[in-house]
């Protein structure tokens, strides 16, 4: 999934909005779903991406960390959600030659 956001710790960063790209992986049981085709019977991915377009499109965080966290944080509060995985990564002419910078959050459900 590809948003534009305002995030970063230089000033410049968060002049301009600058695409991101988010990457979410969840664990979940599928076993009832896949015998009943039922969207209620598994998790809704509008729902997860609803969720990255809200956190890269709020408000602004120094670190790409913190907006993984952010997006895992609220992806485990879905019902059947039993762990998740967020990578996100931004693509700013000022890094280059570095094509991106990106982070990965791991989460389970305690």
């Amino acid at each position: 999934m590809s948003f534009q956001g305002r995030h970063g710790v230089r000033q410049a960063e968060r002049d301009q909005p600058q695409e991101f790209k988010v990457d979410i992986d969840v664990e979940v049981d599928l076993s009832h779903a896949s015998r009943t085709d039922h969207l209620s019977d598994t998790v809704d991915y509008t729902k997860l991406r609803g969720i990255a377009r809200t956190v890269i499109e709020g408000p602004p965080a120094s670190l790409l960390e913190a907006l993984a966290g952010r997006i895992a944080d609220l992806a485990l509060e879905l019902p059947g959600v039993a762990s998740v995985s967020v990578r996100v990564a931004k693509f700013p002419a000022s890094m280059q030659p570095i094509e991106a910078a990106a982070a990965r959050i791991n989460r389970t459900r305690a």
